[in-house]
């Protein structure tokens, strides 16, 4: 018995895989009421997976007269599967047309169904894909020997690692992400360390230094970065800040520091022998002429002669004193002075150096009085005479090293610089990145160790200073070491050079 058309059309088809949840349920939902819509027993889809959409319920079975017309289901070229009609007559033209019709809209929906199952798959394993790369990331950063953790603009924690957790000191992540900075890191002067975050996002510039810490038993020396972080935009929006601890990495820098000296000072020791010579001679000639007048009772009054011998001697006892306190490791204490007497002090042990003999030192000190700085003069002693060995290796004979000091005015800070500038061969531009390395030297093989220069690098970043190269080659090289002067001596520095200025300003007018 032939099952009798319905009415349904097109749009109802449309409508029914529209609100279906599933494409399969919609396919078979579309089968279902299609058939009646035909007149025919039954419909089912053949994909071209092999899968079967069944459509209306079969009946008992298809007779001989059973016919069966396949139409198929295409995307473009491709052919997504095959709609079976089971009926016994042939179908009208309307019907025709209403099977293509249909089996146009179910290549649709067939080829949505792929694209978004499709779709589904590369998402999860895009989202996995993600997934591992922040695990893999987040265990990069727990690995991490240094303490990190990152704020953002209202002071809150938004990372805080496994290293920062450990220790006597340390803190549970739990109990750190999400809260102020100021609460965690309640121990540190909350107005400091609000002040530190501030320049960072305001200045958007990387800020290190050096602070020691009692917290651990001992004295440990740790190195702080603040770092800025941007999340689109130019904003900074985050501080990233890392705390690596750098007490061994000091004690080897001192170690290799007071090594350095100690070869300085061998360097220095020869000429000093020879200097000692000249008042040895003195002593020994005095000697012989209180001895000569002992038997004759002749020459000159003995109490001349003692005080020549005591001067000598106090000149010996001076020039040997020097060299041993240069060359004795002290523990670092720091206070002020004029860098005009560390520029003195430092001289007064070049001048017994062998090459100091062959140039022609000259010196071009502030004389306003200026200079005061801060910090450890021994070690300033030991960059001043560290860079004019330098100078004195690569100048020529006969040549001239200039060591001078001066007042500075640079971005709104008052500086006190000395300077050692000599006439040799000059640094290329392409090493002049390098010259600050450790164990970088222009010199020859076994008459350099490439640490000079670098230790008095670490020496006056130390002191906040800087240490800078000017140098073209063929036209010597001037070392620049620029550091802060104190309020009160940068204050009368400013006065006194503002009076100046307008003296001169008034003599020209």
């Amino acid at each position: 018995m032939t099952p009798t058309p319905s009415s349904a059309t097109l749009p109802d088809f449309v409508r029914l895989l529209a609100a279906a949840d599933d494409a399969a349920y919609g396919i078979a939902a579309v089968l279902e009421q299609l058939a009646p819509a035909l007149g025919v027993e039954r419909l089912t889809l053949d994909t071209a997976n092999g899968a079967a959409v069944p459509g209306a319920t079969p009946g008992a079975g298809e007779g001989p007269d059973a016919r069966r017309a396949l139409v198929p289901v295409m995307a473009g070229e491709t052919r997504l599967g095959t709609l079976i009609v089971h009926g016994t007559t042939a179908l009208p033209p309307q019907g025709t047309a209403l099977v293509g019709d249909v089996a146009a809209l179910l290549a649709v929906a067939i080829s949505r169904d792929a694209y978004l199952h499709d779709l589904e798959q590369e998402l999860t394993a895009r989202v996995r894909e993600v997934a591992e790369q922040r695990a893999f990331i987040e265990c990069i950063v727990d690995s991490l020997p240094l303490g990190l953790y990152v704020v953002d603009r209202q002071y809150r924690i938004r990372a805080w690692n496994h290293k920062r957790e450990t220790g006597l000191q340390g803190v549970a992540r739990a109990d750190a992400v999400g809260r102020s900075i100021f609460e965690v890191l309640h121990r540190q002067p909350a107005a400091l360390l609000k002040k530190e975050f501030d320049e960072v996002f305001a200045s958007g510039r990387l800020q290190q230094f050096q602070m020691e810490s009692n917290a651990f038993g001992t004295t440990r020396t740790f190195r702080i970065s603040k770092i800025p972080m941007y999340m689109g935009g130019r904003d900074v929006t985050h501080v990233i800040t890392i705390g690596e601890d750098i007490t061994d990495w000091r004690a080897a820098l001192d170690r290799t520091a007071q090594a350095e000296k100690l070869a300085a000072l061998g360097q220095l020791a020869a000429g000093v022998m020879h200097e000692i010579n000249n008042p040895l001679a003195t002593i020994a000639a005095c000697a012989e002429s209180l001895a000569m007048q002992a038997e004759t009772g002749t020459g000159a009054p003995p109490a001349e002669l003692l005080h020549i011998i005591d001067l000598e001697v106090q000149r010996c006892k001076k020039i040997v004193n020097g060299l041993l306190d240069f060359s004795r490791p002290k523990a670092q204490g720091r206070g002020s002075f004029d860098l005009n007497t560390v520029v003195q002090q430092g001289l007064f042990l070049l001048q017994h150096h062998p090459r100091f003999k062959r140039v022609t030192v000259v010196t071009e000190l502030e004389a306003n009085g200026l200079l005061m700085v801060e910090g450890d003069a021994d070690q300033l002693v030991q960059v001043l005479i560290a860079l004019a060995m330098n100078a004195l290796d690569a100048s020529p004979e006969q040549g001239r090293v200039v060591i001078r000091t001066r007042y500075a005015h640079a971005a709104e800070l008052p500086q006190a610089v000395f300077e050692v500038e000599d006439e040799g061969p000059g640094i290329p531009r392409t090493l002049q990145a390098k010259v600050f390395e450790p164990f970088f030297t222009t010199k020859a093989p076994g008459q350099g160790t490439g640490l000079g220069l670098a230790i008095c690098y670490g020496i006056v970043v130390d002191h906040d200073g800087t240490l800078e190269l000017v140098s073209a080659e063929g036209q010597g090289a001037n070392f620049r070491v620029s550091l802060a002067v104190l309020g009160a001596a940068g204050n009368a520095a400013r006065d006194a050079l503002g009076t100046l200025a307008a003296l001169n300003a008034a003599e020209r007018s």
